[in-house]
């Protein structure tokens, strides 16, 4: 297993026990993106738990905040705290581990959970950063589902408008949202059609692929052409355990001993 592999199995694993002892929610969106962090975070981004402040850094806004315990897991896997902290502190009262991401967390640039917003904070992160004629690149990591929200729409047409080309928004597009499938809740197809109308550059790509994923994602960040970079990756709700796998049950379902169990021993746990 290659160390990106290996990585989002660790995203996984860890994601699986935070929702198991915690009895928490969104595992299946976390496993859906799990391989998309452990790409970003071995071979895309350029940021450390070292320069956290720096204003040089990548910015990663994660807009799916729901699923945090996938980007829990990946600063911790990358050192941005340690392990104990976050067993401890998750959930917790009073802590910075809260169930959706927190910007107190080190790493984490933009508190989310609300949904249809860090698309739009991103833009003006990028809009910053051309005018003030800094290197650094935007990532936003959006859900599908809260492509449903106008503010997304707006972000993506301002976007387009200021080519804004520091900047790429990918989609987790797992194709299940809270309340069911996404072309039953609002059909967001044709989804690639739409952004290119409004002006990005368009890569599809199965989310799931860690070697494809790496290709367009460092390319994206590399290419300035005067367009915004969107990556639809196709991924998986609950990838990694079959059970799990395309049910919207998993999209707030805590696992009990038996689940817990049962997925371990498919995620390869030692």
């Amino acid at each position: 297993m290659n160390e990106v592999a290996q990585f989002a199995k660790y995203i996984r694993l860890r994601a699986l026990e935070l929702c198991y002892s915690k009895r928490t929610s969104h595992i299946g969106g976390a496993f859906s993106v799990a391989d998309i962090l452990a790409v970003l975070y071995s071979q895309v981004l350029n940021v450390s738990p070292q320069r956290c402040g720096d204003p040089t850094r990548d910015r990663l806004f994660y807009s799916k905040g729901h699923a945090c315990t996938a980007l829990y897991a990946a600063l911790e896997y990358r050192g941005f705290f340690p392990s104990s902290e976050l067993s401890a502190n998750f959930t917790a009262d009073g802590g910075y581990f809260t169930s959706h991401v927190n910007h107190r967390v080190p790493g984490v640039e933009l508190s989310t959970g609300s949904l249809g917003h860090a698309l739009g904070v991103a833009c003006g992160s990028a809009l910053a950063g051309l005018r003030r004629k800094q290197e650094y690149s935007v990532f936003a990591i959006l859900s599908d589902g809260e492509l449903d929200e106008g503010s997304n729409w707006e972000a993506i047409l301002f976007a387009g408008h200021h080519r804004l080309d520091n900047l790429v928004a990918v989609i987790d597009y797992n194709k299940i949202q809270s309340f069911g499938s996404v072309a039953e809740v609002m059909n967001l197809e044709p989804l690639a059609d739409k952004f290119r109308a409004f002006n990005w550059v368009v890569t599809e790509v199965d989310g799931h692929d860690v070697d494809a994923l790496g290709e367009v994602l460092v390319d994206a960040r590399t290419r300035r052409d005067g367009k915004p970079k969107c990556i639809i990756t196709h991924t998986v709700k609950g990838k990694g355990v079959s059970f799990m796998e395309d049910r919207l049950l998993w999209h707030y379902r805590s696992p009990d001993d038996e689940n817990y169990r049962a997925a371990r021993k498919e995620l390869g746990a030692a």
